[in-house]
């Protein structure tokens, strides 16, 4: 069933609502030296030659085992409340099942908005092709992410999309907790924390009939086009 989706439309009655780094170089005076003030005291300029050199980020984990989650295909979709704002900025929720009872979707995630490839190839891809998943019947396309309302309207700004995809803020990651798909990137040096490792689903009245899941961030097998291969 091909549909013209727009969130008005869609939602009938939405609610208002470490780093560590390690250096050898040892400091030889304290910071609050009791020794008095002097206008001839020298000071050596700040420099980074001895500090640890950061590592470029990186998505994917090392560890070798099984990708897997607590949802997986022939599974409800457990419920949970996702917000958005509104074109007034307010903000307001809607829930799985209203995205997903007597319909087709496809929700997919990205570990965080703004980042690299979330932002030029996954929501762009399925922008891209979001006339040909609803061609052949989606009625539902969402994005979630653990990042709040604000910055999710702000990155859809910034993307220059309208609503040939939804997308939603799972703030707290009730959501992405309550299928098992948590990404602890709490290690890397940008501070995103826990948040959740990429996929697309297709869910038929709330029921998952696919599931692409990838390790950690990588992006091989969660695009557009994988959904559409399945239709």
């Amino acid at each position: 069933m091909a549909a013209s989706l727009t969130i008005s439309r869609l939602l009938a009655a939405p609610r208002s609502l470490s780093l560590s780094s390690t250096t050898t170089t040892t400091t030889k005076a304290s910071l609050f030296s009791a020794k008095p003030f002097s206008s001839k005291s020298s000071y050596a300029p700040f420099s980074l030659k001895n500090h640890t050199h950061l590592k470029p980020l990186k998505f994917s984990t090392s560890a070798a085992k099984p990708i897997s989650a607590t949802i997986s295909v022939g599974d409800k979709l457990p419920e949970s409340t996702l917000s958005y704002l509104d074109a007034a900025g307010d903000v307001q929720t809607v829930t799985v099942s209203e995205l997903t009872k007597s319909k087709k979707a496809v929700l997919f995630a990205v570990p965080g908005a703004f980042t690299p490839t979330c932002s030029q190839k996954h929501v762009p891809g399925f922008v891209e092709k979001s006339a040909e998943l609803k061609a052949k019947g989606v009625d539902t396309i969402a994005c979630i992410s653990v990042n709040d309302a604000f910055v999710m309207k702000a990155w859809k700004e910034s993307l220059k999309i309208e609503d040939e995809v939804l997308l939603l803020s799972d703030g707290n990651g009730d959501f992405t907790k309550a299928i098992g798909v948590e990404l602890d990137l709490s290690d890397k040096p940008v501070g995103l924390g826990v948040r959740s490792r990429r996929y697309s689903l297709l869910a038929e009245d709330g029921v998952v009939k696919v599931l692409n899941l990838e390790e950690g961030g990588a992006f091989t097998s969660s695009g557009a086009d994988d959904i559409l291969k399945v239709l």
